[in-house]
């Protein structure tokens, strides 16, 4: 749908890594920003990239990043006619993006309606089945309580996933294994979504032992409908993603072709307009695929993507959200290369990967041939405790797989970060690991390999 008027002037309601990524695409569009942060956030790198900012609140996330009606006020008070939600907050609440539309402000993602029907997962189950897209069995909704979990537990068969129907980055999802855990486990992810989302709504799946994580990036300006090929995402700790690549090693063209036409078919189907990801899981035995769940926002790993096609997925976005066409068709994707992304946290990872908040004392980025870093980082920033560990994605893009890995290594051992722990290592280790070199992994990998998890 066009706009009256053309996008101008955007507020950027996120931050760190995602918030800079997103002032630049806006700078290079010729667009102005405002940065809405926190107290936490006062002396951020956002805030200092940004031609405004406004304080939306103290440090704690629902007072400031999740208050949609003073973000909305906001954007209204600086005369801001788009919102760009980044990823998580409040990126994929359908009553945010309602609240901006009556606001008469952009929302630069899909429809209020759209989120629904695709950021409830059990809704977005039922409509991939209708689109003819294969789903792995689980419940048909959201399940009340312990007594209807169990019974569509008995009727899937152990183990099972239980899931929040909202948000996603692993929270409000348990593996159970025997039905003695399964109410412990539904109350305790409950209350985690719950408290990330403000969404306790949780439903079950049959849970797919050794499979591939895989993913598909769409885009859609309401009329054309392409994607952008597969990201894998295998390599997980806990459900939370810790390196994605693309393309994955674990798939050939036919199959790529088939999950690719199935995600094109899927967006179709609910009417889908603004970038998003299909999410997949891959059995690596029978190379069936079957859907998991859409995400309506622009992901953590776009860049991985973006090297391998070189469409810019940020300023798409924003293209779309302005009433223009996309600027490419599915006849303009190739993928060239491959490209590998770590993702960085200020975590330790000999103490279980607990949070390491704290002052960033010296910092030097990698850089060089094939190498991207999104980082919001500068030497002197103190990383908060209140958020997401996230400091830095490094990407690597090389002609081939092993080229990918190999520039990664050489950044990984040029990056330094003194003053808070970091992941650097733990991801050192892992490109070192012969099975990953061969790319033999699944979703369990990490905590088999690195972690004796049983």
């Amino acid at each position: 749908m066009a706009r009256a008027k053309p996008i101008r002037r955007v507020l950027v309601a996120n931050r760190g890594e995602i918030a800079v990524r997103i002032i630049r695409a806006c700078r290079e569009l010729g667009l102005e920003t405002v940065q809405a942060y926190s107290d936490a956030d006062r002396d951020s790198l956002a805030v200092r990239l940004a031609d405004r900012a406004v304080c939306v609140g103290p440090a704690h996330s629902r007072r400031s990043y999740l208050n949609a009606e003073f973000i909305v006020s906001a954007a209204l008070t600086q005369g801001a006619d788009a919102i760009h939600p980044g990823y998580g907050f409040l990126s994929e609440n359908a009553t945010f993006a309602e609240l901006c539309e009556r606001s008469g402000i952009a929302f630069v993602g899909p429809s209020a309606e759209a989120i629904r029907k695709m950021g409830d997962k059990a809704m977005a189950r039922r409509m991939a089945a209708e689109a003819g897209v294969p789903v792995t069995p689980g419940s048909p909704g959201i399940v009340a309580d312990a007594e209807e979990a169990r019974a569509a537990a008995a009727r899937i068969g152990y183990p099972v996933l239980l899931k929040a129907v909202a948000g996603g980055g692993g929270r409000g999802m348990r593996v159970v294994r025997e039905p003695a855990k399964l109410a412990a486990e539904l109350a305790a992810a409950s209350r985690e979504a719950s408290a990330a989302f403000g969404d306790g709504s949780l439903y079950v799946e049959k849970y797919l032992e050794r499979v591939r994580h895989i993913e598909i990036q769409v885009l859609s300006d309401g009329e054309t409908v392409l994607h952008l090929g597969e990201r894998d995402c295998s390599i997980q700790r806990r459900n939370q993603k810790l390196v994605e690549e693309s393309p994955s090693p674990g798939l050939d063209e036919a199959a790529r072709a088939r999950i690719g036409e199935a995600a094109v078919r899927l967006c179709r189907h609910v009417g889908y307009r603004s970038a998003g990801t299909i999410e997949c899981i891959v059995d690596a035995a029978s190379g069936e695929f079957y859907f998991m769940e859409m995400n309506t926002r622009v992901q953590v790993e776009h860049p991985v993507t973006e090297l391998v096609t070189g469409v810019d997925i940020v300023k798409e976005q924003l293209r779309i959200a302005g009433g223009e066409p996309l600027s490419l068709a599915q006849s303009d994707v190739r993928l060239r290369g491959h490209a590998l992304e770590c993702r960085i946290n200020a975590e330790d990872p000999e103490a279980g990967f607990a949070p390491a908040p704290g002052e960033v004392r010296r910092l030097h980025l990698p850089g060089g041939p094939g190498i991207r870093v999104d980082s919001h980082l500068f030497e002197g920033y103190r990383i908060p405790p209140y958020y997401d560990s996230l400091m830095a994605k490094v990407i690597a893009w090389g002609r081939h797989r092993e080229e990918s890995i190999a520039r990664m290594r050489r950044a990984l051992a040029e990056m330094r970060v003194e003053g808070v722990s970091t992941t650097i290592s733990f991801h050192a280790r892992l490109l070192g690991d012969e099975r990953f070199c061969r790319g033999e992994v699944h979703t369990r990998f990490v905590e088999d390999v690195f972690m004796g998890a049983g």
